[in-house]
């Protein structure tokens, strides 16, 4: 029985962590130096996040519409044994 146990808990945890693994997040928190461009000059708000972008056009020579990034997010918990 124990030998069960041992199992199901490693099967949960080795699940879990896939599943974080595939399940990245991405943020519109890019420092505007870093910005990679993803739409045309004269792209809307709306016209830029229906491509999946960010948009933001607080910061002149820039681009507004830009491609979000990829945030490594560290596991918030760990297996217990």
């Amino acid at each position: 029985m124990e030998h069960r146990v041992i199992y199901v808990l490693v099967l949960v945890c080795v699940l879990t962590l896939s599943s974080l693994a595939q399940g990245q997040q991405e943020t519109c928190t890019v420092a505007p130096h870093h910005r990679d461009n993803c739409g045309a000059p004269g792209i809307t708000p709306s016209q830029c996040k229906d491509k999946g972008c960010c948009f933001d056009n607080t910061v002149r020579g820039v681009p507004w519409c830009y491609h979000p990034v990829a945030v490594d997010n560290p596991p918030e918990e760990e297996c217990p044994f």
